[in-house]
């Protein structure tokens, strides 16, 4: 593991010139020169980065996911998130792009401090980077490039509030990059929706709920191989529905079913349905259908309908 505390560190550890600010940096990645194969295994930093990255013949392993950058994308690390550069050749890394680094003490006291993890993306897998059209890259290419000039110029009072609204804009327009990605990427997401029901389907018809009780969404994310905040994004996007909703959704759907037409009573039906406490269940049956269990149950006339 290689961790780099400051943003002086890495550009020391690249053979870099001394960073014109000392909490916040572009680095063209055309400059740096003398990386090979014995590149450490596991990069981290304590910076935020967001970068451009096209690598000819290294890949990038981030998480769990191994990426080919050919093509050039654009991702975000939060501070102490691991990655790493790997091949299997004696070559020198051909990269191009950029990298910006923003040192969390930069943020400090400014509208970004709460709200920069609120973005979703800095917690998407690698292979969930975002792929920019030539006008989109031109766009994010021009911020960075203010957000250069800035920082490089004579600093004064505004330079910071100036470089905060341009990163905020960056964050923004990235954001909506990703709906779009989200929208235009049709036949992938929808095979993800279609993943997504066959897993909730397994699921829901096995002995697991009982057993382990209501899936959660990081075992569904990890069934479909997509970070939590990824694959909820995308349903948002798509359906309007969050992950958690989706769960939720399908399990009042199986707890009709069995109310409806079965003589189970009320309680045996949660416990089925992986509620360790009757009043959770019947809590969630009420928020979706505005109807309690037995209510649900009394309005098909069951002779079983007092049943609990």
């Amino acid at each position: 593991m290689k961790h780099f505390k400051t943003i002086s560190e890495y550009h020391q550890f690249r053979g870099l010139p001394k960073p014109e600010h000392p909490l916040i940096s572009v680095i063209n990645l055309a400059d740096i020169k003398h990386l090979t194969s014995d590149e450490p295994m596991n990069l981290s930093f304590d910076v935020f980065c967001i970068s451009i990255k096209r690598i000819s013949n290294f890949k990038v392993r981030y998480g769990q996911q191994q990426y080919d950058f050919d093509e050039g994308v654009l991702f975000f690390m939060s501070p102490n998130q691991v990655y790493s550069i790997c091949s299997g050749a004696e070559e020198e890394l051909k990269q191009s792009g950029w990298m910006l680094l923003i040192h969390p003490d930069f943020l400090w006291n400014t509208s970004l401090t709460v709200i920069i993890k609120q973005y979703d993306f800095w917690n998407y897998f690698v292979n969930e980077a975002l792929f920019l059209s030539g006008k989109e890259e031109k766009t994010i290419d021009n911020i960075i490039q203010n957000i250069q000039q800035e920082y490089g110029a004579n600093i004064d009072k505004f330079s910071k509030k100036i470089i905060i609204s341009q990163v905020e804009t960056l964050l923004n327009y990235s954001e909506r990059f990703y709906n779009r990605q989200f929208i235009t990427r049709e036949k992938t997401n929808h095979e993800i929706l279609e993943r997504l029901d066959n897993v909730l389907i397994d699921y829901f018809s096995s002995d697991k709920l009982a057993a382990r009780g209501v899936p959660t969404v990081k075992y569904i994310s990890e069934q479909l191989n997509l970070s939590p905040n990824y694959l909820s994004s995308l349903l948002k996007v798509l359906t309007g529905l969050n992950t958690q909703q989706h769960i939720h959704n399908k399990l009042i759907e199986n707890a009709k079913v069995k109310l409806s037409t079965t003589s189970l009573s009320i309680s045996q039906i949660a416990f089925e349905l992986g509620f360790e406490h009757l009043p959770s269940f019947s809590k969630l049956f009420k928020s979706k259908t505005k109807l309690s269990p037995l209510e649900f149950r009394q309005s098909f006339n069951s002779p079983n309908s007092l049943k609990q």
